[in-house]
């Protein structure tokens, strides 16, 4: 299985939009280099006011390009970048992959680690577009579509245009949640 990086993005500051990079740079066990985000222990606001040792399981976090293009076609503009995601892909349905799949991006391996919640601020940023963000699983649970976290497990340079190469874990494959 293989997809594709779209585009990079980052932010040095804690804002809702990351501003696309020409070429991020991926640090073993902190995430991406000039990120508000990046840190071995948790730097999303809501995390760290709950407890600021825990460890930070989401260091990089990827948005698909199909489900922009899904609220875009319902009369939403959100562009790449916009939902504050690191790395926009193309040709993976990034929520059904199993926790623990790993992505190989040219020098670079990043371990998923779960869902990204879609927070309220996503209301503040296009009315209506909340209720989009949030689907149901077969067995009636809500799915978080807002896309998926990871850890760096080897660092390197990520840019738009780089493949994807996918690996699945071993069984038992364990369904995403929120991280």
């Amino acid at each position: 299985m293989k997809g594709e990086v779209l585009a990079v993005h980052a932010s040095p500051s804690h804002r809702f939009s990351k501003e696309m990079r020409d070429a991020i740079t991926l640090i073993e066990g902190l995430g991406v280099e000039g990120d508000a985000h990046a840190g071995e222990t948790v730097k999303h606001r809501s995390r760290v006011a709950a407890d600021p040792s825990q460890p930070n399981l989401r260091q990089i976090h990827f948005i698909a390009s199909e489900l922009l293009e899904e609220v875009n076609a319902l009369g939403f503009d959100v562009g790449l970048g916009a939902l504050g995601e690191n790395i926009t892909t193309q040709g993976l349905d990034l929520i059904s992959l199993p926790r623990g799949t790993r992505f190989t991006i040219g020098d670079a391996v990043v371990e998923i680690t779960g869902l990204r919640n879609p927070c309220s601020q996503i209301e503040t940023y296009r009315p209506g577009l909340l209720k989009h963000m949030i689907g149901k699983r077969a067995d009636g649970k809500p799915l978080l579509r807002t896309g998926i976290m990871g850890v760096v497990l080897k660092g390197g340079i990520v840019r738009a245009n780089d493949a994807i190469a996918v690996t699945l874990p071993g069984p038992p494959l364990v369904q995403l949640e929120r991280v």
